[in-house]
């Protein structure tokens, strides 16, 4: 099923740190017999609300197909991702 992941990485990483927290969130999907169709990084934006006591973020977007029952699996492994501030998982609608 098509989905959409938003996810906000920690404002302190340098580049290299970044690029290894994207490649890490990319083989947690891939672990999850998943695949990605489209990325969007966004680079680093002012948050809305302090999050952690930070006021910005890296944001990426990412456009993917995973099955249904491995979504919340998904969810627990970033949740325990200590660079990922926050995320977001929403099942998009096929066009």
């Amino acid at each position: 099923m098509p989905y959409e992941l938003v996810y906000i990485v920690r404002p302190t990483v340098d580049e290299q740190a970044l690029a290894a927290v994207n490649e890490r969130v990319d083989k947690m999907i891939a672990g999850n017999g998943g695949e990605i169709t489209h990325r969007d990084d966004w680079g680093k934006r002012r948050l809305a609300y302090p999050i952690a006591k930070f006021n910005e973020g890296f944001y990426t977007v990412l456009q993917l197909n995973l099955p249904p029952g491995n979504v919340r699996e998904l969810e627990r492994s970033l949740r325990l991702t200590e660079q990922v501030l926050r995320y977001l998982v929403v099942r998009t609608d096929a066009e």
